[in-house]
């Protein structure tokens, strides 16, 4: 296969992906970057990927417009500003490496925690706004340094145990949010360019497709089913985002 049509066909796999993580399934979408890595450089591929989380993004947004919790979007799209803007001061001294060991050591530790102490037999844990400002802040930081803004979301709003669908929806409109405030930093960053642009034009159907398909797969899955995998999810991607981090240090 030439490295031409390697590039479309993982493209297309990515951008699938993409689209189905924001019409609510759990986990694929941080999978994306990592797909397309295989062919080009994971900066490049983040910045190729982001018009197509923001396209995939406003298409939830329409699917998910009666299911969401407003409360928590408004702390933790607040709250996610602020971490954009520090990863966007500090981008030229970030370490991936070090964002990505950090966030899956989250992950790692609630998924643990979640099952020795057995957490979803006890009281939900209402939406506040300390909790929210802090998970918000490292969920904005490391969405734009790393694109796993996802793990520190979960730690947040997983607790609450929303409905399925107020979950779905509630994830999904935050990160319509994060997605387009990322959006002018990258331009400034040179991480999105006409060139990049231009081939988001031929993928966009392909994440239109993946967010209506992850949608239909979502509402049919039982809840119960719907949360575990989640937290499976969380603990599967937290371990690879380790294992990312000593891969790059590595090498």
């Amino acid at each position: 296969m030439s490295p031409d049509v390697l590039f479309w066909v993982l493209a297309v796999v990515a951008t699938f992906l993409v689209g189905a993580s924001k019409g609510g399934v759990p986990g694929i979408g941080i999978l994306a970057v990592p797909v397309l890595s295989q062919v080009i450089s994971p900066v490049v591929a983040a910045g190729l990927l982001l018009p197509l989380y923001v396209l995939s993004d406003w298409y939830g947004l329409w699917l998910y417009r009666k299911n969401y919790d407003l409360w928590n979007i408004k702390i933790i799209s607040l709250a996610a500003t602020i971490g954009i803007g520090i990863g966007w001061a500090t981008a030229h001294y970030n370490s991936d490496e070090l964002v990505k060991l950090m966030v899956g050591l989250i992950g790692i530790w609630y998924t643990i925690d979640l099952i020795f102490k057995n957490r979803r037999t006890n009281k939900p844990k209402p939406a506040d706004v300390p909790r929210g400002l802090f998970w918000g802040i490292i969920t904005g930081f490391v969405s734009f340094v790393a694109h796993a803004g996802g793990t520190p979301f979960q730690m947040y709003v997983l607790p609450q145990r929303l409905e399925k669908m107020v979950y779905a929806g509630t994830a999904t409109i935050t990160f319509t949010i994060i997605n387009a405030l990322k959006l002018p930093p990258y331009f400034f960053l040179g991480q999105i360019n006409l060139q990049s642009l231009e081939k988001c034009l031929y993928l966009a159907p392909v994440a239109l497709f993946g967010a209506w398909a992850g949608f239909r797969l979502t509402k049919i899955i039982p809840e119960r089913i719907f949360f575990r995998a989640v937290e499976i999810a969380l603990f599967i991607i937290s371990v690879k985002l380790i294992w990312d981090a000593i891969a790059g240090w590595m090498s």
